[in-house]
């Protein structure tokens, strides 16, 4: 969703759990709860993938394009946000560290942020701790660092001729070479290595709605969402296939938590997931989640 207004109107998006959630499937399954798919996808005519980028403002730009296959649900529509990082400054928000979870459009009025979107997946035991290490400067979110997570996000660099913000790939430098660079890190899982080599995803065939971030070849930040739900092996396929190269791709978010926001000048944009295989599998979702970890992104002055 792209619009233009003057005023912001917040989302308030109600929380709950998986594991209610599917309890709550598998007790009303028969009142018609589940999505209803089409027959067949092969009568519905072919989509038209177009890679063009619209200017939003100096150092964002934005494509809204079909995918290059047809979902399950949905328009199968993908959303490319590209940002430069010159041009903007980056910060981890938490829950633990700020007392409260917020959907992103209260984070963004909260701390006059012009864009922002999930850090990571969080334990829905608690709703508070990344999966992953997740600091930033003096405070943790967690402190124990998941030795199946092989990619992290990291802001702030101790040195200030580096990129204000990067995504390592822990398979190409180690989590020793590098956890002394930078003041903030928000780990996850890798979907496209340094080389820009797609990794294969072993995950019960899940389709999802979904939300990656990434690099190019000139560390620009990419955001790739789809609200309209695909595995991520099929995510994988799509990024490789897209007219650039990025690498170092991390998933950050799927299902009804996915959350992307961005209000700069007088364009506001507003993309918010819902679909997850088994566990919430319904396009019913029309609110943001409040979520514990986010990043936020201001332009500079």
């Amino acid at each position: 969703m792209i619009y233009f207004r003057l005023k912001r109107i917040n989302s308030i998006g109600k929380n709950m759990h998986y594991k209610l959630f599917t309890l709550f499937i598998i007790l009303f399954s028969n009142f018609g709860f589940s999505q209803t798919f089409p027959d067949s996808l092969d009568t519905l005519p072919p989509l038209q993938p177009n890679y063009t980028w619209k200017y939003i403002a100096k150092g964002i730009n934005i494509i809204e394009t079909d995918a290059p296959k047809r979902s399950i649900l949905g328009d199968s529509k993908i959303t490319i946000l590209k940002i430069e990082p010159k041009y903007f400054d980056f910060q981890l928000y938490t829950a633990t560290e700020y007392l409260k979870k917020k959907t992103v459009c209260e984070w963004a009025d909260t701390f006059a942020l012009n864009v922002v979107m999930n850090a990571g997946m969080y334990e829905l035991s608690n709703g508070l701790i990344n999966r992953g290490y997740m600091k930033t400067f003096n405070h943790y979110n967690n402190n124990k660092f998941n030795p199946a997570y092989k990619s992290m996000i990291a802001m702030h660099p101790k040195d200030s001729t580096k990129e204000a913000i990067n995504i390592l790939d822990l398979q190409c430098e180690s989590w020793e070479q590098v956890n002394n660079r930078y003041h903030t890190y928000a780990q996850g899982m890798r979907m496209i290595d340094c080389n820009g080599q797609p990794l294969g995803w072993n995950k019960r065939n899940q389709s999802c709605s979904m939300l990656v971030a990434a690099l190019d070849a000139q560390n620009n930040l990419y955001y790739i969402f789809s609200r309209s739900p695909y595995t991520h092996n099929q995510m994988i396929s799509f990024i490789m296939d897209f007219p650039f190269e990025l690498k170092n791709a991390i998933y950050l978010e799927g299902g009804p938590e996915t959350s992307l926001y961005v209000c700069i000048g007088e364009t506001v944009i507003e993309k918010l997931g819902s679909y997850v295989s088994i566990t919430y599998p319904t396009d019913e979702n029309q609110t943001f989640w409040r979520l514990p970890n986010v990043i936020g992104i201001k332009a500079k002055p």
